[in-house]
């Protein structure tokens, strides 16, 4: 065999080791190793928030795409005809169906769809064979189905002219399967296993039925449809009901449901068999979907009460990408946070009619409500970690002075800083800080030092403003953002003077921070976006944007880790996770 330096006639870098210079597809020859090597980016399945319907509800339909779906029927106090289109970013309301339902079925797409059965589960008698179809714009009545039942399935990527019903309950568990093909119903080959609160997904040829309730209990079993006959084939990881489902009879996808317990947990089918892959960050059941296997939507459901939330799952999503995390507890904007992607503090903020002393602490999932501030505050300042933090400045009705110890049990009062102010920014550890900025009024440049034990003014920064971020250390840091008017300047602390640096691509105040004076992450902001910006220590670079535009929100971890919650949007509860593992090197083997 030829060596390396054998080979003529071709551009392959000679490198000792693994090539840090690489980008994504390059090929070199590691010299030490004696092979070649590749590198290409990780990738992830990644589920993120989308827009709230503009209906909160439960036991709701769903078809069409990850960019352009319905959400039909469904509960809210009861029984409802609502139905709303999305676009990808936002819910719209569109006509109503003639007759108000939950626990339906629906197919077809944004523009052509039909909707059939349902009723009101709980009522023996509500149970319909109504179908209706939709051109756009307005639904019309059609012909029934044989059967009226609630609670069935549907293969949600047919068609409005050709799709496939079955499963529910008549009120008895039902195996009945109807085909529709633009005009009739028709019974074909019943399933092999009467149940209802299934899956489905597909054609009217090719369809998929899994989960569900038999007799007596919550199953796993999937069915697959040739278009005469069913026939089981590989089971379900976690017997579910009432979950949600995209996709086709190759190319599926199973979402949450109730297992008996509410779950988030998600997974693909390949045609053979189901793989488990990124639960959804809060369980539900009761939701609508549609999509596919790789770029999906849920929406609506009952994680506990009633929810207009939407989630969008993309599979195999570039490094760099925010997912959904764990729910606060208490909804709040302007509040405080420190620590990491799995071990982070939320302190402090505002509810919306009040201050906030609220404590809690991140475990990777999720919240849990840990001993409040004994100064209610919002626009604080932060730093340290999860077990030992330092809460400084804020406003109730004055700008506070006010700093505060946490030990990972209980806050304590210590020394104040010099100067009250609120919409500060921070740095550092519980024993050596850094506060700057603020608003006193007017917009502030001081810059304070902590020692574990008092505050000493140091060095202004060059830029006084207010409602900015920073990260890093009391002798490394980075400020950035701010107002007024909207920043986009970033300063780079030295330990001893601020140095103006590249600018942000987008002037922003009220943004989150994570990371160092060299590797830092800046996130959300006002005027409200999403935009997520990643700095070298030289200048920024626009990345993969936060799944909800927010502004007011706290963050914390690093520039390849790090979490964002709470914030001006929605319940306030929302927390999103950055993960960014890098890249995979791989030997090219023979």
């Amino acid at each position: 065999m030829a060596t390396y330096k054998e080979v003529n006639g071709t551009a392959v870098q000679n490198y000792a080791g693994t090539y840090p210079g690489a980008v994504d597809g390059e090929l070199w020859y590691n010299s030490t190793a004696t092979t070649f090597q590749f590198q290409y980016a990780a990738t992830a399945d990644v589920w993120s928030t989308g827009g709230n319907l503009n209906t909160a509800r439960k036991q709701l339909q769903g078809c069409g795409t990850q960019t352009a779906a319905l959400a039909i029927i469904g509960f809210t106090t009861g029984q409802t005809a609502i139905v709303e289109s999305y676009n990808g970013t936002n819910w719209t309301e569109v006509n109503d169906l003639n007759a108000a339902r939950s626990s339906g079925g629906a197919s077809g797409t944004q523009t052509a769809a039909l909707a059939f059965g349902g009723g009101n589960p709980g009522n023996t008698p509500n149970k319909i064979a109504l179908t209706e179809t939709w051109n756009g714009s307005n639904w019309a009545e059609v012909n029934d189905m044989n059967t009226a039942r609630v609670n069935l399935a549907a293969a949600i990527s047919g068609t409005n002219t050709a799709t496939l019903t079955f499963g529910g309950e008549e009120p008895a568990k039902s195996a009945k399967t109807e085909l529709w093909n633009g005009t009739n119903w028709t019974e074909v080959n019943d399933l092999n296993t009467a149940r209802n609160n299934l899956g489905g997904a597909g054609i009217s040829t090719a369809a998929l039925g899994f989960g569900g309730e038999g007799s007596p209990s919550v199953i796993a079993s999937t069915e697959l449809y040739n278009g005469t006959n069913w026939t089981e084939v590989a089971d379900l990881n976690t017997a579910r009901k009432i979950g949600a489902a995209a996709g086709i009879s190759t190319a599926a996808l199973a979402v949450g449901g109730n297992a008996p317990s509410l779950t988030g947990a998600t997974e693909s089918w390949n045609g053979a068999a189901w793989t488990e892959t990124t639960d959804l960050a809060t369980p539900n059941g009761s939701m609508g979907g549609a999509g596919t296997n790789t770029a999906a939507l849920v929406f609506g459901g009952q994680p506990s009460g009633i929810t207009a939330a939407t989630f969008e799952f993309n599979a195999s999503l570039a490094v760099g990408a925010w997912s959904t995390g764990g729910n606060l507890n208490t909804g709040r904007s302007s509040l405080g946070g420190v620590g990491t992607q799995t071990a982070a503090l939320a302190f402090g903020g505002n509810t919306g009619p009040a201050y906030s002393a609220v404590t809690e602490s991140y475990n990777g999932t999720s919240w849990t409500e840990v001993n409040d501030l004994n100064t209610a505050r919002d626009r604080v300042g932060g730093a340290g970690s999860q077990t030992a933090a330092l809460a400084f400045g804020g406003e109730t009705s004055p700008k506070l002075s006010v700093t505060e110890l946490w030990n990972g049990t209980n806050w304590a009062e210590v020394n104040d800083l010099n100067t009250a102010r609120g919409f500060l920014a921070g740095a550092g550890t519980n024993t050596a800080a850094l506060a700057f900025g603020g608003s006193v009024p007017p917009n502030s440049a001081l810059t304070e030092t902590w020692n574990g034990t008092n505050w000493a003014e140091v060095n202004d920064l060059n830029t006084a403003r207010h409602a900015l971020a920073g990260c890093g250390t009391n002798t490394a840091a980075l400020a950035f953002g701010g107002t007024p008017p909207a920043q986009a300047l970033t300063e780079t602390w030295n330990g001893t003077n601020w140095t103006e640096v590249g600018d942000l691509n987008t002037a922003r105040s009220r943004l989150a921070a994570a990371g160092t004076n060299t590797a830092a992450l800046a996130f959300g902001g006002n005027p409200t976006t999403a935009a997520t910006e990643s700095w070298n220590g030289t200048s920024w670079t626009e990345i993969n944007d936060l799944g909800t535009a927010r502004y007011g929100l706290a963050g914390d971890g690093t520039q390849t880790s790090a979490l964002a919650f709470g914030g001006n949007v929605g319940s306030k509860t929302q927390t999103e996770e950055f993960i960014n593992p890098g890249t995979i090197t791989k030997t090219l083997t023979t």
